[in-house]
């Protein structure tokens, strides 16, 4: 089974470093949607301080353990976001 196929009805969570000004999360969720429309999506953290990977590592540390043991976690924190890599 695919982890998120249409017909599932699993939870998922979103920590990003993206804020609330803009279009990102938005456009996240519409993905995820589109691929399952069952889908429930449970924001945890959208204003971590930009490229704060330990933060949010101890968000989702903290915040995981309360959620379905099959709950997908997204976390989008980039620290090289920029760069030449």
């Amino acid at each position: 089974m695919n982890i998120l196929s249409p017909t599932t009805n699993r939870v998922v969570t979103l920590t990003t470093d993206f804020g609330a000004q803009d279009i990102f999360v938005g456009v996240m969720k519409g993905v995820i949607l589109t691929i399952c429309p069952t889908a429930r999506i449970v924001d945890i953290a959208h204003h971590i301080q930009p490229y704060d990977i330990d933060s949010a590592s101890f968000l989702i540390h903290a915040a995981y353990r309360w959620f379905p043991p099959d709950s997908i976690h997204v976390i989008v924190v980039d620290p090289g976001v920029g760069t030449s890599r």
